[in-house]
């Protein structure tokens, strides 16, 4: 009777693990005891699923103004990925079929996981002679994050703790190949009440590395090589959400120093169910800080957050009417989107 129980109940586990790999759920997410942190800049360029619909625009013609993309059913968001037939991945592609279509097209495109077709005449513009189709559209990313924590052995990294969204929609971009990038800061522009600033600098490589996932957590990728000259604390304990208090806390971020350095927060609201990116409040009270950045500016996003000697999380936002508070992410959350 003893067997039979204990083969039973192996059968119902193996059942159990099945059925969460089929459904997608991870039995045991990805996650790491021990970690390097990161605080150093890192700048990214990936080529979205295709070609982004941002946008529509009015085109002059001489019989008025026309919006053919529009009227044919087109929207905001929508991932074009075909020209009567043929596999477009860059704007210029694109713009060099439209401009060269005598007749309709056929434009093949993705809306919410399902491809839909539609067909239409581009209009011919009376300001320049050419044929468009009134939308904006756009193939390619770029952006600076900070590097939250990184895996010596292998390379991996974590950073900017949120996903690279669409200025324009506010939609997580769809991810086909991206690029990693060595970045210099060159000045900071300081964020005041209704206007964040920013972190400004410049990529000083073509590549440093492979980004291979964009997640409304953060984005994973592997490094070429691992800067642990500049690395400022190694092999750190992971810690988890229930270590997370109010309170003491420290971050790591790289500003005008050419290195991370270390300033003080104050960690206040804790989600203990959060699973998105906005798990806690922070806010910055280190004066250095204040005095250089204001507070919590673009281009931070990612910075690790150090408490009680464990890495708990990473910047993610910042309030836009008070520039000194911001929100952060478990770091439970980061790794467990790691594929």
């Amino acid at each position: 009777m003893k067997k039979i129980y204990k083969n039973l109940a192996s059968s119902i586990l193996l059942l159990l693990i099945v059925f969460s790999i089929s459904l997608g759920i991870p039995v045991n997410a990805a996650k790491y005891d021990r970690v390097d942190v990161g605080g150093m800049p890192f700048g990214v360029k990936f080529f979205s699923q295709g070609i982004v619909v941002v946008g529509f625009t009015d085109i002059e013609t001489i019989s008025g103004t026309k919006t053919p993309a529009y009227d044919a059913g087109l929207r905001v968001n929508d991932i074009i990925t075909e020209v009567n037939g043929t596999e477009v991945k860059t704007s210029s592609e694109f713009i060099s079929i439209i401009e060269n279509s005598a007749d309709k097209i056929e434009i093949t495109f993705l809306r919410d996981g399902q491809e839909k077709k539609v067909s239409f005449q581009p209009s011919l513009s009376s300001t320049d002679g050419k044929l468009k189709t009134g939308m904006w559209i756009r193939d390619t990313t770029a952006g600076i994050g900070t590097v939250t924590y990184i895996i010596p052995k292998t390379g991996e990294f974590a950073g900017l703790g949120h996903g690279i969204c669409d200025a324009n929609t506010g939609e997580l971009l769809k991810m086909e190949k991206g690029t990693v990038l060595n970045v210099q800061i060159s000045g900071i522009s300081k964020g005041i009440s209704g206007t964040p600033g920013e972190l400004k600098g410049y990529f000083t490589s073509d590549k440093a590395g492979i980004l291979l996932e964009n997640t409304l957590c953060g984005v994973y990728g592997i490094m070429n090589d691992v800067p642990t000259e500049v690395c400022p604390m190694r092999n750190i304990e992971v810690g988890d959400r229930c270590d997370v208090r109010k309170g003491q806390a420290f971050i790591w971020c790289t500003l005008d120093e050419g290195k991370p350095q270390k300033y003080e927060i104050e960690i206040g609201e804790i989600n203990p169910d959060s699973r998105d990116n906005r798990s806690f409040e922070v806010t910055v009270v280190d004066s250095a800080l204040l005095e250089k950045t204001g507070g919590i500016v673009q281009g931070m996003s990612g910075s690790p957050i150090i408490q009680d000697g464990k890495l708990i999380g990473a910047i993610t936002h910042v309030l836009i009417n008070d520039p000194a508070k911001g929100y952060g992410i478990f770091i439970d959350n980061m790794m467990g989107e790691v594929g």
